[in-house]
């Protein structure tokens, strides 16, 4: 894998989801070939009352994005369907204000290898 410099970052959307952040950024090799990095990121407390931020991240290549995107929504569609109510469905479908986009944020970054974010 190349090195983390050698890549170069397109696109960023951040979405807040209570405790957890998600992070969508699509990348670049030099070679141009491109990628998405899924970032999960959660707030933890310490036990001396200071916050780390646990982190797992999914690399997904151009290749595998159409079924990568059919069995999400082949997942989500189960979901809804077969184990949600109909209000809980109806909360689903509820408008919610657009998500947060990061870009050129000098704010959290999932790709900082510290912890003070």
């Amino acid at each position: 894998m190349e090195d983390r410099h050698d890549q170069e970052e397109i696109y960023s959307q951040r979405i807040k989801a209570g405790k957890r952040t998600y992070f969508f950024d699509v990348k670049a090799t030099r070679g141009q070939d491109y990628y998405l990095t899924i970032t999960e990121s959660k707030r933890k407390l310490r036990d001396d009352d200071t916050f780390s931020y646990e982190k797992h991240k999914i690399f997904l290549y151009k290749e595998d994005f159409a079924k990568f995107v059919d069995a999400l929504q082949d997942a989500v569609d189960y979901v809804r369907e077969e184990l949600l109510t109909e209000e809980e469905v109806a909360e689903l479908d509820r408008p919610r204000p657009a998500y947060d986009n990061f870009e050129g944020d000098k704010g959290f970054n999932p790709n900082r290898s510290d912890d003070n974010y």
